[in-house]
């Protein structure tokens, strides 16, 4: 059997394991597992204490258009409140910055917008259009969280010791230290999908770059714009609580929310803990 080539392994991590099959447009539900007391809300009744939060991490299955449309109701309910909203993207780089920008302002064409989408991430740009399209109309700042591809295909191969000074750039130090159960994640996702001779703790230390540099670029958002809640567009693997928000723990003590899809047979209404999650929208697709 052919072995999957580094990038793809890597993002399978995100997407919780699962096969990378392009789902279709399904109805939106209303009902979502508030994990606290195992009560089913709708996201009116959720929202307030959503808009009290400093982030909010919606997470996703790249190909679910389902889940993306959860993602912009919730950032549509936010905004409705009057809360000043912001949106993180784990679909661009920090040093796409000046793009985003330029697109909320309406200084970039759309088909100009697309071409630069797709230079960062490679997943089909009709998922996350109606988003894009909602931050340019309402003028939603869109903020980039990632690092290049080539830093994370550098340290799973030869270990975050290995970046230049100009790779690392800002980011604190990466090791290998996380929570049991995600370190179990991980090593799962590996084994699974098995690369010759790749060494775990490098590969973990991937994964964690991509946590941390997306935590970094958060807490630094928000250091310069205090008031604002940041809706955190991202896999389901990082915006599990043990991904993204325990870097953020780690290093603040800002009040952040989760929000997961329910995912048969990996988040579902019977298998999830307030340490996994604080909601989990159920019946998407």
């Amino acid at each position: 059997m052919k072995l999957l080539r580094l990038p793809v392994i890597i993002s399978l991590l995100i997407l919780f394991s699962l096969p990378m099959v392009l789902c279709s447009h399904a109805p939106v539900t209303d009902r979502i597992l508030r994990v606290a007391d195992g009560q089913i809300v709708s996201l009116t009744d959720i929202v307030k204490d959503l808009a009290e939060s400093r982030l909010v991490f919606v997470g996703e299955l790249h190909t679910s258009q389902s889940h993306h449309q959860a993602q912009l109701r919730t950032i549509r309910a936010l905004k409705k409140t009057g809360t000043p909203v912001a949106i993180g993207l784990e679909m661009f780089r920090r040093d796409s910055q000046p793009d985003l920008d330029r697109w909320v302002k309406g200084e970039l064409r759309e088909k100009e917008f697309e071409q630069i989408y797709y230079k960062n991430w490679n997943y089909p740009y009709p998922l996350y259009k109606d988003i894009f399209l909602y931050a340019r109309e309402y003028k939603i700042p869109m903020v980039g969280l990632n690092v290049p591809p080539e830093v994370t295909k550098q340290v799973a191969r030869e270990g975050f010791d290995s970046l230049t000074p100009q790779q690392r750039g800002d980011l604190p130090m990466v090791t290998c230290r996380v929570d049991p159960e995600y370190l179990a994640f991980i090593r799962r996702s590996l084994a699974m999908h098995g690369h010759g001779g790749l060494d775990f703790t490098r590969f973990c230390e991937a994964q964690l770059v991509w946590d941390t540099a997306m935590a970094w670029s958060l807490l630094r958002y928000l250091e310069k714009n205090p008031e604002s809640t940041v809706v955190v567009i991202a896999g389901s693997g990082h915006s599990w609580k043990k991904g993204i928000p325990a870097q953020i723990r780690s290093r603040s003590d800002l009040p952040f929310r989760v929000i997961l899809p329910e995912i048969p047979g990996r988040v579902d209404q019977n298998h999830i803990a307030l340490s996994e999650s604080d909601y989990v929208w159920l019946g998407l697709e």
